[in-house]
C-alpha cells in the first residue's frame, strides 16, 4: 500500500547524532504524506554537540507546517482520535526502545505508541542505539515478537569502535512504511 496521503505520525527519540538524515528523510516523507511531528521529552527540549533545539524545532515545524506534539496530554488523542494511519518512530533510542518494550508509558512517543495502538496502527521503528546487541537485544526480541511492531532493516552502525551498536537504514523508511500499512514487516530486517 502506498503512503501517498496517508496522516503519519513523526517521532523522533535521543538519538541526536542521527536527526540531521532523519529530519531529510521527513522533508520527504512530507511531500507525500501528512506528517505530524512528535518529539519526546529529551529530543525536544535539549542542545548537544549535534544541533541546538530550537534549531531542530523550527525546521520540523516548518517542514510539517505544524506544531510538533511534545507532551503526553497532546499526544494521547492521536489514538481516540483516529490521527493516524501509521507511526515512524525514527531515530527510535535504546531508551524508547526499551519503554515500548516493557510498556512503560511517560513521554510524549511512548503515549503516541500505546494511543495508537488502540486502532491496531502499525507502528514502525528506525533503530539507533549503542546497546542494541546487548542490553537492548532483549527488547528489539520483544517487538519484533508483538503485533503492530515492526522495523526498518538495520545494520551495524560502526562493528570496530562501536560493536553493539546499531542503525536504521535511511533508505529504507518508505518501503518499510508501505510495508506497514499491509500489517507485514519487510525483509531482510538486519543488513
Amino acid at each position: 500500500m502506498k503512503i501517498d496521503n496517508k496522516n503519519i505520525g513523526f517521532a523522533l527519540t535521543g538519538s541526536f547524532c542521527t536527526f540531521d538524515k532523519t529530519i531529510k528523510e521527513m522533508e520527504k516523507l512530507s511531500k507525500k504524506c501528512n506528517v505530524i511531528p512528535i518529539m519526546s521529552f529529551n529530543s525536544f527540549s535539549l542542545d548537544t554537540k549535534f544541533g541546538k533545539a530550537s534549531d531542530y524545532i523550527e525546521r520540523i515545524e516548518k517542514i510539517c507546517n505544524k506544531k510538533i506534539i511534545h507532551s503526553i496530554q497532546d499526544a494521547e488523542p492521536l489514538g481516540p482520535k483516529q490521527l493516524l494511519d501509521l507511526l515512524l518512530i525514527a531515530p527510535c533510542s535504546g531508551n524508547t526502545l526499551a519503554k515500548l518494550a516493557n510498556d512503560i508509558i511517560d513521554t510524549p512517543v511512548t503515549m503516541a505508541c500505546k494511543s495508537a495502538l488502540r486502532n491496531s496502527t502499525p507502528i514502525v521503528i528506525g533503530i539507533s542505539t549503542n546497546n542494541a546487541l546487548s542490553g537492548n537485544a532483549e527488547n528489539i526480541g520483544k517487538l519484533l515478537n508483538r503485533k503492530n511492531y515492526y522495523f526498518i532493516p538495520f545494520k551495524q552502525d560502526n562493528p570496530i569502535t562501536k560493536p553493539r551498536s546499531i542503525v536504521f537504514d535511511y533508505s529504507y523508511i518508505e518501503k518499510s512504511l508501505e510495508e506497514a500499512l499491509e500489517h507485514k514487516q519487510i525483509s531482510p530486517i538486519i543488513l
